[in-house]
């Protein structure tokens, strides 16, 4: 065959690469507790807890911040050695408990608050304890310590099953307010329960949030459905470095690049 009749070969198209989620870490209340029939669900770890967890990071070289500051800094290209700290609900223990600890360790995180709920408790849990939330005075207080605030929604409600109007209030309602509360538009949103599907994640990023936390979104896992490790009181250095390999091989099966 001539040169004038070869033809190169199609180019082969290799999908590209999803980025990898940053590793971050879910809390919610920061208590002292010695009967876990006080913490049924498992969301409570005690101050001393969390020294030692915010100790276990920084020796192995790594910094607990907000999930702004985390992917703002990976959008720079400064991400290494950089770990995501969130604490969802809003509860008193946190100003009280949790951000003594985190200023101490020259840490940040970021407070997933219910504007809805301010200064009341947590009655979505059924089997308790009742744990007290914080007012809006305290949230401004933790704003104005250098903590990030976002939403988790007005109510703490199952997206999932809201209807559109709902939606749109616990999306773009409770922005709106905590933006009232803090005098900033908040960046990130949670999604209670962790549950959401892609209406919920369409719905928040056209809200206008810039990221959203979950759980274990699977498939719908991106900047508006970040994955995140559950903390809890067993977790010492030992157990953290596993979750930590853990969220590590996760990328890897999801084919990313860093």
């Amino acid at each position: 065959m001539s040169a004038d009749t070869d033809t190169a070969p199609d180019a082969v198209m290799v999908p590209a690469r999803r980025a990898a989620s940053p590793w971050v870490l879910m809390y919610h209340s920061v208590a002292e507790f010695t009967d876990p029939a006080e913490d049924p669900y498992g969301i409570t770890v005690t101050p001393r807890a969390l020294e030692a967890q915010l100790l276990w990071l920084r020796s192995r070289g790594l910094r607990g911040v907000s999930v702004g500051e985390l992917l703002r800094a990976r959008a720079a290209g400064r991400g290494d050695g950089l770990v995501g700290l969130t604490f969802d609900d809003g509860y008193t223990d946190f100003l009280t408990r949790a951000l003594p600890l985190l200023l101490r360790h020259d840490c940040t995180s970021t407070l997933f608050v219910l504007p809805g709920r301010l200064g009341v408790d947590n009655v979505w849990d059924p089997l308790g304890p009742r744990k007290g939330l914080l007012t809006a005075e305290g949230v401004r207080e933790v704003a104005a310590s250098g903590q990030e605030i976002g939403s988790h929604g007005l109510l703490h409600q199952d997206l999932t099953a809201a209807d559109d109007d709902v939606l749109a209030q616990e999306l773009r309602g409770s922005r709106d307010l905590l933006r009232e509360l803090t005098g900033t538009l908040p960046e990130g949103f949670c999604y209670p329960y962790g549950h959401l599907d892609a209406r919920v994640v369409d719905a928040t990023r056209a809200a206008g949030y810039g990221y959203a936390c979950a759980i274990d979104p699977g498939p719908l896992a991106g900047r508006h459905a970040l994955p995140r490790t559950h903390v809890s009181q067993a977790d010492g250095g030992a157990r953290l470095r596993v979750k930590q390999l853990r969220h590590q091989v996760r990328q890897l099966r999801r084919g990313v690049r860093r």
